[in-house]
């Protein structure tokens, strides 16, 4: 295997894991995060040589990757809304779905925000980029990375509220 080959390979190893997490936040699907990832690592390939060279690949791949995951939304055979309900006959609770209930309801609550803010919530928040670096990904301004990642955790807070008045009038 060429030195190139090798080099891409190790940074793919290393750096997989964390850019499928950020297409699933951005996206809210696994097998689209995991197509998403697949497409951008694909092309990563092709600019490797360059991108190598560059100085910091994971930046330049995460970007590739939050581009693929909002472009990815916007194709149409590609809108289908999971749903959150399974029939009565297939839920099982357990001692550990009680623990996943506060994630599950931050995911649908990620889920509703719109692509853009959702994309500036996780790479501010969960990836703890500061604004320079998302702006620099999403490939927009410091003041567009505020008031998306300011509306973004306000229509969170909105519908964590809601699902929560709504849990506790039942």
């Amino acid at each position: 295997m060429a030195d190139r080959d090798q080099g891409y390979v190790e940074f793919v190893e290393v750096a997989s894991a964390s850019l499928r997490r950020t297409a699933f936040l951005v996206c809210g699907d696994w097998h689209r995060a995991d197509d998403v990832v697949q497409d951008a690592l694909c092309k990563l390939y092709l600019s490797w040589s360059k991108v190598d060279r560059g100085g910091n690949p994971v930046a330049y791949a995460r970007r590739m990757v939050v581009n693929a995951a909002l472009d990815s939304g916007r194709r149409p055979w590609r809108r289908e809304v999971p749903t959150d309900v399974l029939p009565a006959d297939r839920v099982h609770q357990d001692d550990s779905a009680v623990g996943l209930a506060d994630r599950d309801e931050l995911l649908r609550a990620l889920r509703s925000l719109g692509p853009r803010q959702r994309a500036c919530v996780v790479l501010r928040y969960y990836e703890d980029l500061s604004i320079e670096q998302t702006a620099e990904i999403l490939g927009c301004s410091a003041g567009t990375v505020k008031s998306q990642a300011a509306r973004g955790l306000e229509a969170l807070r909105d519908t964590i509220d809601r699902a929560q008045q709504i849990g506790r009038t039942r």
